[in-house]
């Protein structure tokens, strides 16, 4: 579904807080997330593609990309980026923008999903 107030979309490379799906089960969690799609998917469609963010205490994943501790990101604790697990979801599902990622961290996760997708 169109979208008409622009202003409440959220952006390429923001932080958001969503319900994220589990890969494994028929389950989902509330947490942080980065938007990797334009604004004219969640404009046009009403969904945005997003990239999981994780504990960086959990196991790591070859292809984490750290993300700096910044009052910037909304996050509250040391975090990465796990960008082989993506999702859609509508936009109506998103709780709040925390903040956005780095111009760095921005650009590792467009190399990193440009080498699967």
């Amino acid at each position: 579904m169109p979208i008409s107030d622009r202003s409440a979309l959220p952006r390429q490379w923001d932080v958001v807080v969503l319900p994220f799906p589990y890969a494994d089960r028929l389950a989902e969690k509330r947490r942080p997330a980065v938007v990797v799609s334009k604004a004219i998917l969640a404009l046009n469609q009403g969904i945005v593609w997003v990239a999981m963010v994780t504990s960086a205490e959990n196991a790591g994943w070859d292809c984490d990309i750290a993300i700096p501790d910044s009052p910037g990101t909304g996050l509250t604790a040391p975090s990465v980026i796990r960008p082989w697990k993506l999702a859609t979801v509508d936009v109506s599902r998103v709780v709040r923008v925390a903040g956005r990622i780095g111009r760095r961290e921005a650009a590792r996760l467009s190399e990193a999903l440009a080498r699967v997708i």
